[in-house]
């Protein structure tokens, strides 16, 4: 039966209706104004003694929900800082994939510098200072100079030479200067290495 059909004929006054059977008889508060909850109406029902249950229970069943809540949350930072590195790293990368064919441009700029070619004020030093500070704005960095200690990591030995009192290896000359943009390496520094005679 439903609620018209238990209503009496006389008319809609308040207290009139007869109590439903089923499900909604047996709930506590006040009834919802229609057919959804509100959030109002969850938080103004008060909970009788039975209802509220004892806090501790509460707890235990929350616990395996948090639980889960905090790992998800940690993962969910981990896989955010590790994307934010990889985005940094091809970020480098393709930086890296762009000016790696300029590289045999510096090295003429450096051997022109060597032999004396780019005079201090002269159009030709001008334009080599605007290309190399253009490359430092790209993150580009050099390395391996002469007295530096010689790692193999960093330098590719090209000669060895016998200097007598050399107690470790060092940098004797640098043929070509190694580059790398950040963490990625774009080539080694080709040096010449002096080592113990």
């Amino acid at each position: 039966m439903t609620n018209e059909e238990q209503r009496t004929p006389q008319g809609d006054q308040p207290g009139d209706e007869v109590p439903v059977a089923g499900p909604e008889a047996n709930a506590s508060g006040p009834a919802p104004q229609g057919e959804e909850l509100t959030v109002d109406d969850i938080l103004s029902t008060e909970q009788d003694a039975s209802a509220a249950g004892d806090p501790n229970a509460a707890a235990e069943a929350e616990s395996p929900y948090l639980e889960d809540l905090r790992r998800i949350t940690a993962e969910y930072a981990n896989y955010r800082k590790r994307t934010e590195a990889n985005a940094v790293i091809e970020k480098q990368r393709a930086t890296a994939s762009a000016v790696l064919p300029m590289l045999s441009v510096l090295d003429d700029l450096d051997r022109a510098e060597q032999h004396g070619d780019l005079e201090e004020g002269s159009a030709f030093a001008t334009i080599a200072t605007k290309i190399r500070s253009t490359f430092e704005r790209l993150g580009l960095e050099s390395f391996g100079e002469k007295g530096d200690p010689f790692d193999p990591q960093l330098h590719e030995a090209i000669a060895q030479v016998p200097v007598p009192g050399t107690e470790s290896e060092t940098v004797l000359d640098v043929i070509e200067r190694g580059y790398r943009i950040g963490d990625v390496e774009l080539r080694p520094a080709k040096v010449a290495v002096a080592v113990g005679g």
